[in-house]
């Protein structure tokens, strides 16, 4: 199953241009902007390709670059996050059906939290994903939190893009501590591709000053906060603080160190296993007597489902961002555990009770 995309743009309220992609069909998952985004070069990315993939199985998923970045308007004098929220409103204004999800990762979870409180009507679920509140330097109680703050973004000015491995290595390790090499290489040329460094560093200091509680609070749309309890970009803290404030929020710890989920832990099926129950859109049986003493692992057991959808490997490669290799070696152990030799009889193994 190849996965595409359809790309367009929209104009902001000061008339900035801002692109937007979408995958799949079904009902709209619009996800908010974040730093690092390129709509385009997402695609191929070994890092979002899986996200694209899975959240567009059963909807349609949107998305846009921010203003500064990717496919957007490069040259901008605005980058104030009074901007940003012009930029999504532009962008959910270009969306036809009545209401959608609203998605928002990292700092895009404080445009959703307000696009959220102002229209209500249009958003059908909330989702924040490793997101906070409370910027960096809204929350530092020290002048150590703030100098830490202050750093990241000179550093950012001084090492953004660099072919220097010190500087890639600490910024990769920052949001995927336990990605592979090559998603490693990817997240550097990101960098390259998506913004310069001035704007990248301007970008993380208005970001740093966000202070969304109050709205926070008065939020009614229904939401579900999801956190990595080793996330090294927003502290596993700040998102028990949103849960505690947003009234009726449904918390779900991960078991994860990295900022950006990756297909290949454990905590990729259950964030998404939750995300499913909470839009109403599990369609996932429960494993059967015989899968259950089998021992399979979370992402065994996602290759197996995938494999009773009737995905071949290179498909079932596609959707998790993994090599077709790595596919078909995975489904000899499921096969050994489950002691059987072909895909129809794991498949019947699946669904016997």
């Amino acid at each position: 199953m190849k996965l595409s995309q359809r790309i367009r743009f929209c104009t902001s309220a000061d008339g900035t241009r801002i692109a937007t992609a979408s995958c799949g069909e079904g009902p709209v998952i619009l996800r908010t902007a974040h730093w690092l985004s390129h709509v385009d070069y997402d695609l191929e990315s070994p890092v979002w390709r899986p996200w694209l993939s899975e959240l567009s199985a059963r909807n349609c998923f949107a998305r846009y670059d921010p203003r500064g970045c990717g496919l957007s308007e490069r040259h901008v004098a605005d980058l104030s996050v009074d901007a940003w929220h012009a930029d999504l409103e532009a962008v959910a204004a270009s969306i036809k059906e009545p209401r959608f999800v609203l998605l928002a990762l990292s700092q895009g979870g404080a445009l959703a939290i307000a696009y959220a409180l102002k229209h209500p009507e249009r958003v059908s679920h909330l989702v924040l994903m490793n997101a906070y509140g409370l910027g960096a330097r809204a929350r530092a109680q020290t002048d150590t939190d703030r100098l830490e703050a202050e750093t990241l973004v000179n550093f950012i000015r001084i090492g953004w893009g660099r072919d220097n491995p010190a500087f890639c290595q600490f910024f990769t390790n920052l949001f995927i501590p336990d990605g592979k090499p090559e998603q490693h290489r990817w997240w550097g040329d990101l960098e390259r591709e998506t913004a310069t460094a001035e704007v990248a560093a301007q970008l993380l200091w208005q970001m740093h000053g966000i202070d969304v509680m109050d709205l926070a609070a008065a939020l009614r749309v229904p939401t579900l906060i999801a956190h990595s309890r080793g996330d090294m970009r927003v502290p596993f803290d700040e998102a028990c603080r949103l849960a505690a404030t947003i009234p009726g929020a449904r918390f779900v710890p991960l078991e994860s160190k990295n900022h950006v989920l990756l297909p290949d832990e454990p905590a990729w099926p259950v964030f998404y296993s939750e995300l499913g129950r909470f839009l109403g859109q599990d369609r996932a049986a429960q494993p059967s007597g015989a899968v259950r003493d089998a021992g399979l692992t979370p992402a065994e057991t996602t290759i197996l489902n995938l494999v009773a959808e009737g995905l071949d490997n290179r498909s079932i490669a596609e959707r998790l961002g993994k090599s077709t290799k790595t596919v078909r070696n995975q489904l000899s152990v499921i096969f050994s555990k489950l002691g059987v030799r072909s895909r129809s009889q794991a498949i019947v193994k699946s669904l016997s009770r």
